[in-house]
């Protein structure tokens, strides 16, 4: 009797060994769905905190709750085998302390069944992201344009450059040698990704970073054409589905309106089969 193997799925060790490898294959997901479709070729599913803007509408990721968080997350969860979740913490829930960001860290994980989770910050949340490493919490670190500090970084502007390159270099030095397994670089000139990927001795998944990175991650709504509010230089398109669903909202409402639809072959009849 033939036996298929179980998928053997991806742990944050599997991740930081990846170093220097292969690139690692990075998206966002929140729901079941799309988990599913991510699944067949990432390494590492991201439920961002980002689902505050593309799913519910919200003008940044800073009203994202530890609720919303942990709804996504079981969602995810229902549609990965293989990749590595990674679960937002957001805005609020970890800068307190670093027995808050446990807490909060250990109830995500509990609820979700996420494999690590991610904080933005560098120096300054070193000492938090060493803290939850200890007690046995997979940390991926956030540096950069770190969204969730964009009212204290004047916007979503380009961080590292001139002077404030060597704060970058720091941030990425501290969150590596806290114990972080992996760190995203959002928003940097090339250049200086590129020293930090040789400089650190943990993967760095750039967004808005170098392809000398070692990964990438985008927003899947982003790189699906589905969220249309706005396009970032590095975000680029692989399709056009909000062109696609508008256009097939449109044929239906037309149908619907010309009696077109339902047709013969959608509805039912009281004599043959009930299916």
């Amino acid at each position: 009797m033939s036996h298929t193997p179980p998928v053997k799925s991806i742990g944050a060790s599997d991740i930081r060994a990846r170093k220097g490898g292969e690139p690692l294959v990075c998206l966002t997901a929140y729901t079941t769905p799309i988990a599913q479709i991510a699944d067949t070729e990432c390494d590492l599913v991201l439920v961002g905190d980002s689902v505050g803007m593309v799913l519910h509408g919200l003008p940044s990721t800073l009203s994202v709750t530890m609720e919303m968080m942990i709804l996504h997350g079981r969602a995810v969860a229902r549609g990965l085998k293989r990749a590595l979740m990674v679960v937002d913490m957001p805005f609020g829930s970890y800068e307190e302390s670093p027995k808050q960001a446990l807490r909060n860290a250990v109830q995500i994980m509990a609820e979700t069944g996420a494999g690590a989770v991610k904080l933005e910050g560098g120096q300054h949340m070193a000492q938090t992201i060493r803290f939850l490493v200890d007690r046995g919490i997979p940390v991926m670190a956030h540096v950069g344009l770190t969204p969730q500090s964009v009212n204290a970084l004047g916007g979503y502007t380009v961080q590292g450059k001139g002077s404030d390159r060597q704060r970058i270099l720091d941030d990425a030095a501290a969150v590596a040698g806290a114990g972080a397994f992996s760190v995203v670089l959002e928003k940097v000139p090339a250049a200086l990704a590129d020293e930090i990927t040789t400089a650190i001795d943990i993967p760095t998944v750039g967004i808005g970073a170098s392809v000398v990175c070692d990964g990438q991650i985008l927003v899947i709504d982003d790189m699906l054409g589905l969220f249309d509010a706005f396009k970032p230089k590095f975000v680029k398109r692989y399709a056009h589905l909000a062109e696609g669903a508008t256009e097939a909202v449109r044929q239906y409402a037309q149908e619907v309106r010309a009696r077109s639809f339902p047709g013969p072959e959608h509805v039912f009849t009281d004599t043959g089969t009930s299916s």
